[in-house]
């Protein structure tokens, strides 16, 4: 006990990691990614408000531990150690409400890094421009930004196989994927994101996943001035995730493509990437994209030589956003539709150039390109 006599951490019934790090010899860090990844952890908390193991959880430690060393990859080996359920959870010391059982996260607090998720997971109504993601705002009130109807499926088209039931990956919460962020655990993000892909789509993805946790980022930044790394890890692991996504379709509704692109020297490319997905997977719409800071004579000469019936340009921050270069891009025959995409474009934008804010507007002013 301490000198108010209260129990110290050391003392308190259970396990902490540093002790179960040091018993199975593990590190801790790879016991909190087993735990977050794989929900095998501490299903207890202490009277003083602390998570610690038990003895049924040092046995599915064991065991998880004792299948990785024989070569089982661990995602199978957590499937394993929670398919055979060594021991019942009990409920948490002190009288509390049971633990999580095995495998469940779905009850992890709303806390990344010790702030409070501010965005619910669903909600996107009050995500507004980030730095770093780069999504689509919403005007206030605003939450029809689904895509229009979708064609009908395209047997040729490779998609994200369909996993068995038994090791298909869970759909994160918000939080637990922004968790996964600040852990820099590259590996769960990826896996969450593809999940989440596979199983929901673009859409639901980004106005689930992707908007809750750059709001949370950004959030951290704005607090600490911290998080640079955590920004770029999760724009990486997204980015990888959509342009997997951006292939042409087997039997594509377009002849003539769409394009995609920064505008020069924005370098906040991901709605772009996630715009194009939509069309891809949900509409067969034939694209390319030219990505981040894309120099206004290198689309010009993209549109000559593509012919595309409708380019996108995206600009997020104001620096990036003079209209004045788009009025200098070339007059096709047939014509292409330009559209400005973005939260950074200043007024005077070309009469012919329809400025929109939401992957709604977006994709109703493209199919009209099209049709």
């Amino acid at each position: 006990m301490d000198e108010r006599g209260q129990v110290t951490a050391e003392e308190e019934p259970g396990y902490g990691i540093g002790a179960v790090a040091r018993r199975l010899g593990v590190p801790a860090p790879t016991l909190r990614t087993w735990n977050l990844r794989y929900g095998i952890g501490p299903s207890r908390r202490s009277p003083g408000g602390h998570r610690r193991y038990d003895a049924g959880d040092l046995r599915r430690l064991e065991e998880m531990n004792r299948l990785i060393r024989s070569g089982v990859p661990a995602a199978d080996a957590a499937r394993e150690v929670l398919r055979t359920a060594l021991v019942p959870v009990e409920g948490r010391a002190g009288g509390g409400p049971a633990s999580v059982p095995p495998g469940r996260t779905d009850r992890v607090e709303e806390r990344v890094g010790g702030g409070p998720m501010s965005v619910p997971p669903g909600r996107t109504d009050r995500v507004e421009e980030r730095v770093g993601g780069g999504p689509m705002s919403v005007p206030p009130g605003r939450t029809d930004r689904h895509a229009l109807p979708p064609f009908p499926p395209d047997p040729g088209r490779e998609t994200f196989p369909p996993a068995p039931a038994e090791a298909r990956p869970e759909i994160p919460t918000a939080a637990m994927l922004a968790r996964a962020a600040v852990a820099l655990d590259s590996q769960a993000v990826a896996d969450w994101i593809g999940a989440a892909l596979a199983r929901h789509g673009v859409m639901w993805t980004w106005e689930n996943l992707v908007l809750p946790v750059f709001e949370t980022i950004c959030r951290r930044q704005a607090e600490t001035g911290a998080s640079i790394e955590v920004e770029h890890l999760f724009s990486d692991r997204v980015l990888a995730a959509l342009t997997r996504l951006v292939e042409r379709p087997a039997r594509p509704v377009n002849e003539r493509p769409v394009l995609l692109a920064c505008a020069e020297d924005e370098q906040h490319s991901l709605p772009v990437y996630a715009l194009a997905a939509v069309l891809t997977t949900d509409h067969h719409v034939e694209t390319r994209v030219l990505g981040a800071r894309t120099p206004y004579p290198a689309l010009a000469d993209a549109m000559r030589r593509l012919g595309p019936a409708a380019v996108f340009v995206w600009s997020q921050i104001s620096a990036t956003g003079d209209p004045a270069p788009l009025a200098s891009l070339p007059l096709l025959r047939p014509a292409s539709r330009v559209i400005a995409g973005g939260g950074g474009w200043w007024d005077g934008l070309p009469p012919s150039v329809p400025h929109v804010t939401s992957f709604r507007d977006a994709l109703t002013r493209i199919s009209a390109a099209l049709h």
